[in-house]
């Protein structure tokens, strides 16, 4: 543990805070590791959860790892005194398939899961720095972005694999547009009465096409902003997974900035 601390220390001072924003040239040196939290406003165990994902995003403690961010929020806490505007059926479908794929049994919140590779209960900073460290340790997927171009509340870009061959694996690439960041006054539920902060939200997560498109050059994609989105506080994620939910082989991120 004390080496690991030395090397959060260490880390503090090298990297730039978010403020001065999240483009993917950021942390050119160190390895994507894609960590996805699923939670709920509805949950009491999640609001540590949820600041342990803000903290890893913003201080970005783990050396040689750029930490990619994605907090899904479920939606079958909806139902249970308070109705997460943030919840979809769509991220508790995709916990359901990991927790199939991982060998858990059933879903439960908060759940972190590193690279598509590790879960755990997401509020045990011990097990996420190590996993991360761990999943920064192997070679990925060279993703590059192109700048964002917003149309209204439509967000465009295209994705690439600048100066090598994709990989043969068979993989889906996957675009999500992210709140950076978000807060909630809860007035009900177990979290009734308490303002929460959340990092990292996301708001639209869709296929966009496979690895092997990428053998002929960009690949050109579309995100559609939520009505009540500001789109200056949001990011483009883009990452490739083997399918059946696989591992994950690449990330990218970068802020939006109409």
């Amino acid at each position: 543990m004390s080496q690991l601390c030395l090397l959060t220390v260490i880390a503090l001072f090298l990297i730039p805070s978010l403020g001065s924003g999240h483009a993917q040239t950021a942390h050119a040196n160190r390895t994507p590791v894609l960590v996805e939290l699923f939670t709920s406003e509805g949950c009491s165990s999640c609001p540590p959860a949820d600041a342990l994902l803000a903290k890893l995003d913003h201080e970005q403690p783990i050396q040689n790892a750029e930490i990619i961010i994605l907090e899904e929020h479920v939606d079958y806490w909806d139902d249970l005194g308070w109705h997460d505007r943030f919840s979809s059926h769509q991220y508790t479908e995709r916990q359901s398939q990991y927790s199939a794929r991982l060998g858990v049994d059933g879903v439960y919140t908060p759940q972190m899961i590193v690279d598509g590779t590790d879960q755990f209960v997401g509020n045990d900073s011990f097990h996420a720095h190590r996993s991360i460290t761990s999943a920064a340790q192997k070679i990925k997927l060279n993703l590059s972005l192109s700048r964002p171009v917003v149309d209204a509340h439509k967000i465009s870009s295209s994705v690439s694999v600048p100066g090598s061959s994709p990989s043969q694996a068979h993989a889906e690439l996957y675009a999500a547009l992210v709140d950076s960041t978000d807060t909630t006054d809860v007035h009900n539920g177990e979290n009734g009465g308490r303002r929460l902060q959340h990092a990292g939200v996301v708001r639209s997560l869709q296929r966009i096409g496979s690895l092997k498109d990428l053998s002929g050059g960009a690949l050109n994609f579309s995100l559609n902003a939520p009505s009540d989105a500001k789109l200056t506080d949001m990011r483009v994620v883009v990452f490739a997974q083997q399918s059946n939910q696989g591992n994950v082989l690449g990330a990218v991120v970068t802020d939006v900035k109409p």
